[in-house]
This record gives structure tokens, sequence and C-alpha cells, in this order.
């Protein structure tokens, strides 16, 4: 039987970030790979106006886990934000389990957004979260920067 493996790199940006009137964008990265070989790959993303650097990172994510078709195969999802990696990983279970609130009992910040990564996350039969360092070697981390950079300047 051949192994197949799907991964995902994504990443989001926000010119702005915090300023009323700002630009933002997402992107993501899929490699479909069968026993070592790359077989396809897909590079898409999206721009946004009035938006801000957390959403567009878990925008990334999200839309990359909605790009693959089969849930049953391996997937590893490389992250260079903390605020996701964190937050799928670690955060998200204790917010589940305390009705979506935070340690000072507030709502969590883009909770509808979270529960969405969490709901796509569950699809999957065998997922793993990577965290990679940002504006580094990662040369796939490097071109879903690089391309929702682009989208940016497009807007």
């Amino acid at each position: 039987m051949s192994e197949q493996l799907i991964k995902l790199w994504s990443d989001g940006g926000c010119r702005g970030n915090g300023k009323e009137e700002n630009i933002g964008a997402y992107a993501f990265y899929l490699e479909y790979w069968v026993d070592e070989t790359l077989m396809h790959f897909k590079l898409d993303g999206e721009g946004s106006y009035n938006t801000t650097n957390n959403i567009e990172e878990l925008k990334g994510c999200i839309e990359g886990l909605k790009a693959i078709k089969n849930k049953d195969i391996r997937v590893e999802v490389y992250l260079d934000s903390a605020y996701v990696m964190n937050g799928i990983t670690q955060w998200i279970h204790g917010w589940k389990k305390n009705g979506w609130k935070n340690s000072k009992k507030e709502d969590v910040k883009n909770k509808d957004l979270w529960m969405e990564l969490d709901y796509e996350t569950s699809k999957f039969l065998e997922i793993e979260f990577k965290k990679v360092k940002g504006h580094s070697n990662d040369t796939n981390n490097n071109k879903v920067d690089s391309w929702l950079n682009s989208i940016m300047d497009r807007i």
C-alpha cells in the first residue's frame, strides 16, 4: 500500500494591523505526496479590508484545510503563527471545556474562527501541527508569505 501525505503551509498578514483602515491577506500552499514523490500542489489565498493579523492567520489555516478533499490522508500543517499553533494545540481544550471562554471568563477572541478551525481539524483521521520559524529558511513558509504579500500589493 502506498504512503500518502498532505503537507499544508499557511500564513496570514495585515498591513496597518490595529488601525481603523487596513488590508490583510492569507495564503496557503498544499503538497500531495505519494511514496515520497510530489504528485500535486496548490497555492491559493485571498485579501481583506479592515481585518487583523490573527484573523488572517486563522483564515489561512482554515481555508487550507478546507481545500483538502480526502480527509483520510495523513496531514502535516506547518505554521509560523504562535497564536494559531498554541491555540489549536493547547488553549482550545480549555476554551471548549469552559464554553469558549478564556481564563478571564470572557468570550475567546475570534471565537467564530476558532470554532471553524476546530471543526475543520476534527474531519481528519490524522493531523499534526508543526511550528516553523517565519521569514527564515523554510522555503514553503516563505512562499506563502510572498504570495499573501503579493495579494495585499494588488488590493
